[in-house]
Order: C-alpha cells, then structure tokens, then sequence
C-alpha cells in the first residue's frame, strides 16, 4: 500500500487520517506530545497571582506544555495547541458552519457537514445547565435585538459539570475533539509518532517524496507518495517556506478582546466556555470568562468568581505572515475601529445588565488581545474549486487547514475545517501516485 504522511493531528490532520487509513498507510506526525487536561488548582493559582508571580502570558507553557504562547511585536498574544489533538483539545467546542467564503469560490461541503454531524454528538442541549447570569445576559441581548443564539456544541454536554475549564481540556471527556477521529485511524492501522517536528517537505523531480523531521537530537525522513501538512495556520506555512514554497502575505488570526467588570458572586469562572453567540457584522460576541487575562492583565483585579466578561472575536484584515523565527502581524485601523465599536456594544450590554458602566465607561475594562485562529497564507480561489490542490504545491503534497481558508472567519473554525478535510480527502484518495 502506498504511504501518506500528513503533518498535525488537529481538525484537518485527524480528519484526514480517519478518511485516508486503508486508501493509504497513512503515517501521523505530531510535534508535541500526548495530551493532558491542565490539571493545576486553580483557587491555588489564585491566590498566586497576588503575589505577581505571573508577568508574561508565555509562562503559560511552563505549566500547561500543551498550550503554545507566542506575542507579535505590538504584543498580541497568538496561542495554539501542541500535542495530539492539536488546538481542539483547548477550544470552546464550538461547531459552527462557516463556509460562506468557500461556497462563493465554488465549494459547496453540504455532504462533509452532514457527513460530520451524522459522525459526531452536536448539541445546543447546555441550555438548560446555565447559570443564571447566562440566561440574563442571553435576556439583555434579545431585549437588544442582537438575535443571540446557543452554539452547537460537539460532546456529551448532558455530563457537564460547569467547571469553567472548557479551554484548559476537558477532564472529563465531554467535549468532543479531534482524538476521537485519529483513534479511529488508529484502529484501522494507522501509525502515529509523537515528539516529531516537520521542517520541511523534500521535493525531487516536481514531487514530494517525504518530509524532514527533527525528533529530539536526530533528523529522521519519512517517505511518502502523498505528503498532507494540516499542522496549523502557523505551522503549515512555515514548513512551506522552508520547502521553498512561497506564501501569500495574508495572515489572519481571529483577535480576541473580553471586555469585563466587577460583577459580585457571579461565578462566570465556573460557566462553560462560549454558551451563545452573537453574530455581528465583522465580529462576534459571547461571554467568556479569560483566564489568559484574568492572570497576567493586571486590569483582572477582582476575584473569579467576582469578574463578568462578554469576548468579542473579530474578522480581521488578512494582513501579516509568518516565518521560521518571525511573525509580522498587526491590527489594521479597520480592525481597530471595528473593536472600539464591539466594545460599545458590550458597554450598552452590561448597562442594561445593571452595570453603572458610566459616561466613560468607568466600571469597565479590557483584557489582553489574543488570538488562536490563524490562517489565510495559502488561501483557495476559485481555480482550485474541483482540485483543492494550491497551484503552486507538487501534485502530491496538499494543505488540509486553515492556511487554505480565503479570509477570516471571525468565528469558530473546527467544524469548516474538517469539512473541507473530509473534502480534500476524498480528492486524495482518488489520486494517481
């Protein structure tokens, strides 16, 4: 059987794995390690913080090694998930179809999401676990003509416990991630390699024919007759370049600013993550509790349990790049502008909450502008409609992850992106390698 080596285990690299396993012998390699829920004592962590013990949002890895902390130069905070699972594992568990983009160039994925809600339990049924707060900001955003709405979420919600670590994996197995698919592949005789970081792709003769791959001190190359990088919207464009490969300078990343106040008793900390959504032009909104915040934003004064936040997510400009060693992504004037307005809005929620949020807005503040969205520097057009091959990659090496995504989505990408896996998967399996 001919060998497939794809990059990641993430949305796209386990999607892939699960479709390709008997079609190929499909080969996962995956940067970091085995995956495991952080499992500090928060209330000790807590207390900590008082001590200012916490300064830079990047000590996160010292403690939580799954999670992934870079900062652009304006100081942007970019996370990602390393280890099996990829980012999926320390999502919200979000699946909303946002394909609008993609069907404009022609790709129409109707059957790889109905394929994917046959394939995994999605539920809006948290609804009747919220707590109170929830239900009236849910209120105060009717009341608002904001059409708020519950998002679908992938898991078993009827065993959740509101423990508020949604994005810190879930100790429980509740939420749904991408494991699920790659135990799948597993199972049917898939292997997978752990510690393996891909460099590059070695191409001979207008073919990939495998990938270069550091495993602690040692260089180790994997043949392959079908090469797939699904290793991130900052990894697979690295792994690229070093192949000599060219992206496009059009980095997006999805920022995310909470806006919050002192709120006492409310307990937000032990919510599930993003229980409805707001669909605004340009931007989302949600509560959210931010716990990147809530340690290193010195703004995060108040107790947990005392502290209310509503997230805005924002569809930003597809300006930036990234490079071994070197990431160049700023916020644009539009995307400064269109948060300032989301910011307004999250104000007038809050005052008719009952914040006295003031003239102002003295009873507010801001957390720390991060983001765990990447994509776009390898993005689709319409000419690559039918293939979902990028004109400019050999014929056996393909992209199956954001990078490929057109623009922004500005909302949760998991479930678009394992449709548009199952998608270029299935053009892989009737290759001719």
């Amino acid at each position: 059987m001919k060998q497939a080596v794809i990059v990641g285990s993430g949305a796209g690299g386990a999607t892939v794995a699960r479709e390709l396993q008997g079609h190929f012998q499909v080969t996962v390699l995956e940067a970091g390690r085995e995956f495991r829920p952080f499992a500090r004592d928060l209330v000790l962590l807590e207390r900590l913080k008082k001590t200012g013990l916490f300064f830079d949002e990047r000590q996160v890895q010292l403690l939580f090694p799954s999670m992934r902390v870079r900062k652009t130069v304006d100081n942007m905070v970019l996370v990602n998930g390393v280890g099996l699972g990829g980012t999926t594992t320390i999502s919200a568990g979000n699946a909303i179809r946002m394909d609008r983009d993609l069907l404009a160039l022609g790709i129409n994925l109707d059957a790889e999401f109905a394929e994917l809600f046959r394939e995994i339990p999605i539920t809006t049924s948290h609804m009747g676990r919220w707590r109170e707060v929830t239900r009236r900001l849910f209120g105060v955003c009717r009341e608002m003509n904001l059409s708020p709405y519950p998002i679908p979420k992938m898991g078993r919600y009827e065993r959740c416990v509101n423990c508020g670590r949604c994005v810190l994996g879930c100790a429980r197995g509740v939420k749904w991630d991408s494991r699920q698919f790659l135990h799948m592949a597993l199972n049917r005789g898939a292997r997978v390699v752990t510690g393996c970081r891909v460099e590059r792709v070695v191409l001979e003769g207008g073919l990939a024919t495998g990938v270069r791959a550091r495993q602690g001190r040692r260089e180790v190359f994997y043949p392959a007759d079908l090469v797939v990088l699904a290793a991130g919207g900052l990894g697979t464009p690295v792994i690229l370049q070093n192949s000599g490969i060219a992206c496009e300078a059009r980095l997006f990343v999805d920022p995310v600013l909470c806006v919050a106040t002192e709120w006492p008793g409310v307990m937000q900390n032990r919510e599930m993550t993003m229980p409805f959504v707001v669909q605004m032009n340009g931007y989302i909104l949600s509560p959210y509790f931010d716990w990147l915040s809530f340690f290193f934003n010195r703004n995060y004064r108040y107790p947990a349990g005392d502290t209310l936040g509503m997230m805005i997510k924002l569809a930003d400009d597809s300006v930036g790049s990234i490079s071994a060693g070197k990431i160049d992504k700023m916020l644009t004037e539009s995307d400064r502008a269109r948060l300032s307005d989301a910011v307004d809005v999250c104000a007038e929620i809050f005052r008719r909450f009952g914040v006295r949020v003031g003239p102002r807005k003295e009873r507010l503040f801001l957390g720390t502008i991060n983001a765990g969205h990447p994509g776009g520097m390898l993005p689709l057009t319409e000419r690559e409609a039918v293939t979902m091959h990028h004109s400019s990659l050999p014929p056996n090496l393909y992209v199956a992850d954001a990078t490929l995504l057109p623009r922004s989505l500005g909302n949760p990408p998991i479930l678009t992106i394992m449709a548009l896996a199952k998608r270029i998967s299935a053009v892989c399996a009737r290759g001719a390698w």
